[in-house]
């Protein structure tokens, strides 16, 4: 199995209404050195201004990226090259990121590659630690920029460095 971290942007709460802008896929292996990228053309008229503003991007440049379609084809075929069959999907916040991550595979391309199932990273660390009231974050080496692949490969550090205190996983 392949642990695959993704972090998502958006330009609001819930896909479908709102719409997924950028995201970032990192597979979590000791070099960190394969990456995804993905910016995506808006499929709502509606949008949050403070929700957008977080990406970086206006609505207007936006409107200029990747058809959905084709980056959740693109990022299918990178999933498929850099972790088989047995891709497996963690992220920082997995109940947003997992959402649209899901919705989006499902809507465009009828399946999803990572199935029905995902880890949130925060709740893994906090039941390693034994401590609802501890916090993962102080683990990342790669500042969080809120570049999706950059916030992605922070996540991937800490996954590893989780590894290296003690939990029991396959990297």
């Amino acid at each position: 199995m392949a642990y695959v971290m993704v972090d998502v942007e958006s330009d609001g709460p819930i896909p479908g209404d709102y719409s997924m802008i950028c995201f970032g896929a990192v597979l979590v292996d000791d070099a960190l050195d394969q990456t995804f990228y993905g910016r995506l053309k808006p499929i709502s008229e509606k949008w949050v201004p403070g929700a957008l503003a977080v990406s970086g991007f206006s609505r207007e440049e936006t409107l200029a990226f990747a058809e959905p379609q084709e980056a959740m084809q693109d990022f299918e075929r990178w999933l498929t090259r850099h972790a088989g069959r047995r891709a497996f999907f963690v992220s920082d916040n997995n109940g947003f990121d997992w959402q649209f991550i899901n919705w989006y595979f499902w809507r465009y391309l009828g399946r999803n590659p990572f199935g029905h199932s995902s880890t949130n990273l925060g709740s893994l660390y906090k039941g390693m630690v034994k401590d609802t009231f501890q916090n993962f974050k102080h683990l990342r080496r790669t500042p969080h920029t809120h570049n999706p692949v950059d916030d992605a490969k922070g996540n991937a550090e800490a996954l590893i460095e989780m590894k290296k205190l003690g939990l029991k996983i396959s990297l």
